[in-house]
């Protein structure tokens, strides 16, 4: 039995569903399932290449609906699941009970989690604190932008692996370890260790360069990193260094995509009042209502910058 599981590439709480999701199929429905992992990301023109559903059984975590009819598991707690209406429409149709969507969740590890103990009388005790960093994670619930800036924690560190590291054979074997040993363990490995030294300068130099480039303008922070080579870096960032700040927006270009990212403040004094995954999706993006991004094609820099500035004012207004 082989079970293709499509996730949210180079995300703790993508690499988390998929384990933790493994670990459910294994012990509740296919105890002799061998799993092959497909990293997912989102892009300017999405879409699920026929070829990816080569299993017996196909699964997507943390990742936008498939409609294609050989998808057999779906799981995700974004506000912007679907492609189109369509796809929308057929998973309202769907009555397997395997296709399970609920955007209140703030981590779809939770989410998976809570549906195996419910529906399928799974658990997973010593997988507690893989669910528990996938809330602080993905919701965004440290207590404070130091905590979130500075990484001190064994699953903070192995996030900044599976957000920066190139590739996805790496985040596969981290998929692997976290469905039996913990996160202390899983960065201590010795090449879990040589990937974060690396990794770790580079953050905090893009401390230093987020700064150098950022500006404050009625709660809103802005910044373009353009030429800086940086394919990613840590949200939090932006309000460790304007912790006043409510809005976050950037440009960054990538490889494989031009991104603009929106973010909210967790900390800020003010209430945000704007649902950014709406706003992102008036551009083909989405995301969450505190958190959301756009995808467009790479060398779409003047597109990105013209949407960046218009979400700038929105949110300034």
């Amino acid at each position: 039995m082989l079970v293709r599981v499509l996730y949210h590439d180079h995300c703790f709480d993508g690499a988390a569903s998929a384990a933790f999701f493994s670990r459910f199929i294994r012990g509740a429905v296919h105890p002799e399932a061998e799993f092959r992992y497909t990293g997912m990301a989102h892009k300017a023109s999405q879409s699920f290449d026929p070829g990816l559903f080569d299993g017996d059984e196909n699964a997507i975590v943390d990742f936008k609906y498939a409609a294609d009819p050989r998808l057999t598991w779906w799981f995700d707690h974004h506000q912007s699941a679907f492609l189109n209406a369509a796809d929308q429409d057929q998973f309202r149709r769907d009555t397997t009970g395997r296709k399970l969507y609920d955007p209140s969740y703030k981590s779809c590890t939770s989410f998976i989690c809570d549906i195996a103990r419910d529906r399928f009388g799974f658990r997973a005790p010593d997988l507690d604190e893989l669910v528990h960093w996938s809330l602080i994670i993905d919701g965004a619930q440290y207590p404070d932008a130091k905590t979130a800036v500075e990484l001190g924690a064994p699953a903070m560190k192995l996030t900044l692996v599976i957000e920066a590291v190139k590739g996805s054979e790496m985040v596969h074997r981290i998929i692997g370890w976290m469905q039996s040993r913990t996160l202390g363990e899983i960065i201590a490995e010795p090449e879990i260790h040589s990937l974060f030294e690396p990794l770790y300068r580079r953050h905090m130099d893009s401390i230093g360069l987020i700064q150098d480039r950022a500006r404050q303008d009625d709660g809103v922070v802005f910044f373009d990193l353009a030429g800086c080579e940086m394919e990613g870096y840590n949200k939090f960032i932006p309000y460790y260094l304007f912790p006043n700040s409510t809005y976050t927006v950037s440009v960054s270009p990538s490889s494989f995509r031009t991104k603009i990212s929106v973010g909210s403040n967790p900390w800020t004094s003010v209430e945000p009042k704007h649902n950014l995954a709406t706003i992102c999706e008036r551009y083909g993006g989405g995301g969450h209502a505190r958190v959301g991004a756009i995808s467009l094609a790479p060398g779409e820099l003047q597109r990105a910058r013209e949407i960046a500035a218009e979400i700038v004012t929105e949110l300034k207004s």
